[in-house]
């Protein structure tokens, strides 16, 4: 049980080092900082912003246009998502989207997938400061 939480955990950090990673190591999606989310967002682009965190933590802070669809309830939810539509994820700070975004581009075959590096919390410090952190 300590070598798969060990093991899990490895490759979790791995999934989460993007362009740092040896290409054949790296997960097919792409880290953007919340800068870049926030242009696409002034720009009007058209992508589907999702916050994978609970519903406890969404009550605290959100950001507004993002869709809360909770990593604890993936499975219900994760089916329906479009191949076609451009996806970027977001958490806390960015582990948990990792590798939702990890998931749907490698096992789902999605190509226009992406991860807020920093999360809400990242947002709250350079974005939009009414955004409470916790």
């Amino acid at each position: 049980m300590q070598r798969n939480v060990s093991l899990c955990c490895t490759v979790l950090a791995l999934l989460n080092m993007g362009e740092y990673m040896h290409p054949f190591f790296r997960a097919p999606y792409l880290d953007l900082t919340t800068d870049q989310v926030k242009a696409k967002l002034d720009r009007g682009d058209p992508f589907r912003f999702i916050d994978v965190r609970e519903p406890e933590e969404y009550a605290i802070a959100r950001i507004e246009g993002a869709e809360l669809l909770p990593l604890s309830r993936a499975a219900e939810w994760i089916g329906t998502l479009d191949p076609g539509q451009e996806y970027v994820f977001f958490c806390h700070h960015g582990q948990r989207s990792a590798y939702v975004a990890a998931y749907v581009a490698s096992n789902l075959g999605f190509t226009r997938v992406a991860n807020m590096t920093g999360g809400i919390e990242e947002w709250s410090l350079r974005i939009d400061p009414s955004v409470p952190r916790y």
